[in-house]
């Protein structure tokens, strides 16, 4: 099959010819229909996370396709089915997942990171009883696949995490994929959304997604002092969904006495945190990882209903050819707006 390799961190990946998957008895192969581009994808590639250990490599994490075979202890999913994968593969017996915290299950494996991923034509994934989510009705292939990874996770920080209720103020600093998912998510949840980022094409979009204001970050400004100004005191949840200490600093910063920060995007180098104002406001600082496979009804419902459109976050689709240009583009300071999807059946 096709796939994107690379034989290294940092080193430039390619589409070549590899063997295929082979499903692992409680596990499934899943013809991959689309995938999307993702800053995690980049930071695997740079060697941020620990459990890329072998090369070759193929990235790839979120995911949705058709079931292309299954191991002889799968009862749940049977070839043919349309389906998506939360990009956190649950063993199903650890004491996480037990309690029904499979987003931090133990013994977790995730394509792309702890194996070959789905910039392929065809990625394997372990125990697909407890992670594969059948797809409602015709949902496009391009909208399930955003829901393994971006805005499962969003909806999660938003809702669960951040514990958002209607008319709250909330931040959301970085308006990439996860970003304007959360804007998205919030407004609908009835929340007034503040977006922050640097780009004039993200916070367009943040605005037609629902966001009542938009801070855009300029050089040597007080961001953190521009969202209080807006929010009237502060938001009651602020996001970081970029990832740099810059942005986790800021999104502390603009919450209001006993704000709740959510920590989205991935910190590789750590951040300094102003836990004096922690301190002093009472501020509850919490981490979202994904979402399991089991809380995906409510999500779902909602957007069965209409009343959220991750498909309008999806701008551009690209061929396989064209990720190695496209993953190494995220070093840039900002990537394309909206979210990027691949096409493993393009050239």
């Amino acid at each position: 099959m096709r796939a994107v390799v690379y034989e290294g961190f940092g080193e430039d990946p390619e589409v070549r010819e590899v063997p295929e998957p082979v499903a692992s008895p409680e596990g499934a192969v899943i013809r991959v229909e689309a995938t999307g581009l993702c800053r995690s994808d980049w930071h695997g590639w740079m060697g941020h996370d620990d459990d890329i250990r072998a090369f070759p490599h193929v990235p790839g994490h979120e995911l949705s396709g058709v079931v292309e075979s299954v191991g002889s202890a799968v009862t749940g999913v049977r070839p043919g089915d349309r389906v998506l994968a939360p990009f956190i593969g649950a063993c199903g017996r650890c004491p996480q997942c037990a309690a029904g915290d499979q987003q931090v299950c133990e013994r977790q494996t995730q394509p792309g990171f702890t194996h070959w991923g789905s910039f392929a034509e065809k990625v394997a994934i372990d125990y697909a009883d407890v992670n594969l989510v059948r797809l409602p009705g015709d949902m496009a292939f391009a909208t399930a696949a955003s829901l393994g990874c971006r805005f499962a996770t969003a909806f999660r920080a938003v809702a669960a995490q951040g514990r958002t209720r209607p008319g709250e103020w909330v931040a959301v600093h970085g308006c990439g994929g996860v970003g304007l998912s959360a804007v998205m998510i919030a407004a609908a949840m009835g929340a007034r959304v503040v977006a922050v980022d640097v780009s004039p094409a993200a916070l367009e979009l943040a605005g037609r997604f629902g966001a009542a204001a938009c801070v855009q970050v300029e050089a040597g400004e007080d961001t953190a002092a521009r969202v209080r100004e807006v929010t009237g005191g502060g938001a009651h949840v602020s996001l970081d969904a970029l990832g740099s200490p810059a942005t986790c600093a800021a999104s502390i910063e603009s919450l209001r006495r006993r704000g709740r920060h959510v920590q989205v995007g991935l910190l590789p180098g750590g951040a300094a945190l102003p836990m004096g104002r922690v301190v002093a406001h009472e501020l509850e600082i919490l981490g979202s990882h994904g979402m399991a496979a089991h809380a995906y009804p409510p999500m779902l419902e909602m957007i069965t209903a209409g009343v959220l459109r991750p498909d309008l976050l999806v701008t551009r689709t690209i061929g396989l050819g064209e990720v190695p240009a496209a993953l190494k583009a995220l070093s840039g300071a900002a990537g394309a707006a909206g979210i990027t999807m691949i096409d493993p059946r393009l050239p």
